[in-house]
């Protein structure tokens, strides 16, 4: 009797990730870190017992959906948008911020436009998956400063967006892809339903009575919710995860669904473990090890700046300065769609094969520093102060 490749493979995986998590527990480490190692490890460029890169790649696109999907059960879009004043400003003019100064630059190096502009959108979005845990493992998730950085991660991921579209015009990439129209009426009908949550906090949907009877089917509908919401944006030529996170939104607002909500904490688990393999598993090893000095340059440039764009800007909007370097220190890792658009950016031959390796290698490696880099701004012992 032949057995299933995919079991060993699981075991493989599983087993890794005990033990690299035994590890850096005793170091008092992140297991984000971990999941990334096992990743780069088992991935086809360590010892390739992941061999399909592709699959891992469609594996992170995945485990993201369901991330931004579960962060959605947890957020209040109210006390979000109440406080819309720093998420949106704060976004705008640090997006604008960073594409500024990789324009200045690349005026020196003699870049073209739509590369500079490129990589100011890459190192301007902020990763989910980091600042979660980080906002979580530091009791800060639920403060007015949590709400205020993770709000700003949001408002980032629904820039990505427009990003693209910005790249597809650079190249004129966009007659095959989607239309911008369609784009434009799917951010509309997004933001219609962004309103009716927002006005609906206890929400009553379809089948209630029936779901709040039968935990089972909350979680069946609760799934449902997420890949069905994720089909519809992404049929409008909008990213999947967003549809996700806004299935979250809705699972999370409905009075309906408590018991899903209550029990879908080691789902979450799983698949942020999976986007992180995903990511470890296609880092060129040859390609860094190669390349190290200038991609760890990169990482250092890229977490300094971002830093200092993020810690003035919320300094501007009001918070301490305090509060703003550690603002500034979490948003400072590059975020998972910077992936996305890299891999645009290579497609549309904005970038080079070798810029997309340096690129992704750079963004890989500021999520590992993240959580080092904010331990750095966060004193033991004594928590962010929410603003007066």
């Amino acid at each position: 009797m032949t057995m299933d490749p995919i079991i060993p493979l699981i075991v493989s995986i599983a087993f890794a990730v005990l033990v690299m998590g035994s590890v850096l527990h005793r170091a008092r480490q992140p297991l984000i870190i971990g999941y990334i190692g096992v990743g780069i490890v088992l991935g086809p460029h360590g010892a390739g017992i992941i061999e399909d890169v592709h699959a891992v790649e469609r594996l992170g696109e995945f485990g993201l959906i369901l991330l931004l999907f579960f962060l959605g059960t947890e957020m209040s879009l109210p006390r979000l948008l109440s406080r819309w004043r720093i998420p949106f400003l704060g976004t705008l003019l640090q997006i604008c911020t960073s594409v500024a100064l990789v324009y200045l630059l690349g005026n020196v190096l003699g870049w073209p436009v739509p590369r500079s502009v490129l990589l100011g959108f890459v190192i301007s979005l902020s990763s989910t998956a980091v600042i979660v845990p980080v906002l979580k493992d530091s009791k800060e998730f639920d403060t007015e400063v949590g709400q205020d950085i993770l709000g700003i991660n949001l408002v980032q991921d629904l820039a990505v967006v427009p990003m693209l579209i910005v790249v597809g015009l650079f190249q004129g990439q966009t007659g095959g892809g989607p239309s911008p129209l369609l784009q434009v009426v799917g951010v509309g009908l997004v933001i219609t339903v962004v309103v009716i949550l927002a006005s609906n906090p206890d929400l009553h949907i379809p089948l209630g009575d029936f779901l709040l009877e039968n935990d089972e089917a909350q979680l069946f509908f609760a799934f449902a919710l997420c890949f069905g919401v994720a089909l519809i944006t992404n049929l409008l030529g909008l990213s999947a995860a967003m549809g996700a996170f806004l299935g979250g939104i809705i699972v999370g607002s409905s009075r309906d669904m408590k018991w899903a909500k209550d029990h879908l904490h080691p789902f979450q688990i799983l698949f942020v473990a999976l986007f992180f393999l995903g990511v470890g598993a296609v880092l060129d090893l040859r390609f860094l090890f190669d390349h190290i000095g200038i991609v760890l340059v990169l990482v250092g440039v890229a977490m300094a700046t971002n830093t200092v764009i993020n810690a003035v800007i919320l300094r501007i909007l009001g918070l301490e300065w305090r509060q703003g370097w550690y603002g500034g220190a979490v948003l400072a890792g590059i975020g998972e769609f910077s992936f996305v658009l890299a891999v645009l950016g290579l497609r549309t031959g904005v970038i080079s094969d070798f810029a997309y390796q340096l690129t992704i290698a750079t963004i890989a490696l500021t999520m590992v520093a993240s959580p080092f880099w904010i331990r750095l701004f966060r004193k033991p012992g004594r928590p962010i102060p929410s603003p007066s």
